[in-house]
């Protein structure tokens, strides 16, 4: 997600979840060649595992991105083909790319070449009036043959033209049975379910017919969505169903990545933990704002929690700000109430 997932988030993530597989914003290949990598590509130990996001259309630049991507830790590299944009189509990629499925799987034929990480693909149900189970099947044939590791399936089909991103989210159907027959129809390949899917029980749920799921704008809205997810993945991996989604790599922290072993259990904890990692991003240049802004949310539907927001959102632009902010936010909190155990926020729960 543009603008969201990035390492501050991320790291904020990790806070409440070890096992799952997390995202990079979407990327394109021309940028991580010519970009800024650390800027890019840049992130704590502590994130891990974690996919690399790329958009293009070019294999060998894809390629080239890949490799990069590769050397700086990322465990997986996703091809996304289903952003709906007109920037992103006017650049030739995301879902206008569903409606060219060889020059996708020669991209994915590239990548798998040049890595060893898994190259997997992220895909909307179709795109315009390109919105069949059949032409949906023959995209995902192609592109296996091409060497694809996974499929996680956007639920939704994609308008190219006439509807924003934000529509294209919630406009066109969702169509969780689509992607269940599409598992059903090749069960030899690793299907994932994303869109539409609010907290973990729904996801163990949808664990029944597809091999993972992706959260997305669940858990930026709530990142306590993830408490318990780690049980969740630990349980489903012993079951029956096996271990082929939700986590497609290895999560213990790495070795002097100074991320400690037990996961939050209060949101006391989950600040004090992003209290060190601030103010290592600070000494590094980046301003107080674009950590505190993934962190608004963290009081949501409790009492001070708009104290909180209020504190953050005056105080982190400030010049010179640091992470006396942060403890000023929480000295604005009533007795208690960061120290009451995490959970996800009820949807629908006004904010305090």
């Amino acid at each position: 997600m543009l603008d969201l997932t990035d390492r501050h988030f991320r790291y904020l993530l990790r806070q409440v979840t070890r096992d799952t597989l997390l995202y990079s914003e979407m990327i394109t290949a021309a940028a991580v060649l010519h970009g800024d990598s650390e800027r890019l590509l840049g992130h704590h130990e502590a994130e891990r595992p974690l996919a690399l996001q790329l958009a293009g259309d070019d294999p060998d630049l894809l390629a080239r991105a890949a490799v990069m991507g590769e050397a700086r830790g990322y465990a997986e590299v996703n091809l996304n083909v289903g952003c709906p944009s007109d920037r992103v189509s006017r650049g030739n990629f995301g879902a206008c790319l569903m409606k060219d499925p060889p020059r996708v799987a020669a991209a994915v034929a590239a990548m798998r070449a040049a890595v060893t990480v898994p190259v997997t693909v992220k895909h909307r149900l179709g795109v315009d009036d390109m919105d069949s189970f059949e032409e949906l099947l023959a995209f995902v044939d192609a592109v296996a043959a091409a060497g694809a590791d996974a499929f996680t399936v956007h639920a939704r089909k994609a308008w190219l033209s006439g509807l924003s991103p934000k529509e294209n989210r919630t406009v066109p159907p969702l169509r969780h049975d689509a992607v269940h027959r599409l598992k059903a129809a090749r069960p030899e390949l690793v299907v994932e379910l994303n869109g539409g899917v609010a907290d973990l029980e729904e996801v163990a749920e949808q664990l029944d017919r597809v091999d993972g799921v992706m959260l997305g704008r669940a858990v930026y809205d709530d990142p306590f969505v993830l408490v318990g997810a780690d049980e969740l993945i630990g349980a489903w991996r012993g079951g029956p169903a096996g271990p082929s989604g939700v986590a497609r790599a290895p999560a213990a922290p790495a070795p002097g990545s100074g991320v400690a072993s037990m996961l939050a259990t209060t949101r006391r904890e989950v600040v004090a933990a992003m209290l060190p990692y601030t103010a290592d991003r600070l000494a590094a240049g980046a301003p107080l704002a674009a950590v505190t802004r993934h962190m608004l949310s963290l009081f949501r539907g409790l009492p001070g929690g708009r104290a909180w927001r209020r504190v953050l959102t005056e105080r982190s632009h400030l010049p010179g700000a640091g992470v006396e902010v942060l403890e000023a936010a929480l000295a604005a909190l009533p007795p208690g109430v960061a120290e009451l155990p995490l959970r996800p926020a009820r949807a629908g729960t006004p904010a305090r």
